[in-house]
């Protein structure tokens, strides 16, 4: 009974990782359960079984994708510097999967939903990484909204793809608008 149950488990979890693979490489429109079966190495009539149906697949694939995403970008208040590593890891992982459901998401009601959680999730990322500045700033409120914009995916693909430069140049860029952003909008009290 163990063992089946640990099978059911991995063919959940196949099944996941592949949509969420494949949400990141077609258009929602063209993420069927026969390509999510095909990747996951199970039939389609399995993940009937496991998900009721494809809208039953693509939530449960959001909920895992969301918390893949939390565990990939800690938020640790005290150190900035790890932090923010993991936010330019995450970029370089999924930076362009996220930018086609971006690309989506006027006309996409499953990528504006996935959007609109993502950009939450940033937001919130941010209130927590940033707490201790936004804690004394004089307008904390601007402070996030721009911090929230540097820290951006759109301001990675503007330096990554759009300008071409490798990772570690656009991870030393966007450092340094944060670094900007800091000190022009919060007293010198606080340290890194």
């Amino acid at each position: 009974m163990r063992e089946r149950a640990e099978q059911v488990e991995h063919t959940r979890r196949s099944a996941l990782v592949a949509c969420a693979e494949l949400a990141y490489e077609v258009p929602l429109a063209a993420l069927t359960l026969a390509r999510v079966a095909e990747r996951a190495g199970v039939s389609v009539q399995t993940l009937l079984r496991q998900f009721g149906s494809r809208e039953g697949l693509l939530d449960a694939a959001h909920e895992w994708g969301v918390r893949e995403v939390l565990a990939e970008r800690p938020a640790d208040p005290g150190d900035l510097d790890a932090s923010f590593d993991a936010l330019m890891t995450h970029y370089e992982a999924r930076g362009d999967g996220v930018l086609l459901l971006l690309g989506q998401e006027s006309f996409e009601p499953r990528a504006r939903l996935v959007t609109e959680r993502g950009r939450q999730l940033h937001r919130d990322w941010v209130g927590t990484v940033f707490a201790p500045w936004l804690d004394v700033a004089r307008d904390p409120e601007a402070l996030w909204d721009e911090l929230v914009v540097v820290t951006d995916v759109y301001a990675w693909k503007l330096l990554r793809r759009d300008r071409g430069m490798d990772a570690a140049w656009t991870a030393r860029r966007m450092r340094a608008l944060v670094d900007a952003v800091l000190a022009a909008t919060t007293p010198a009290v606080v340290h890194d």
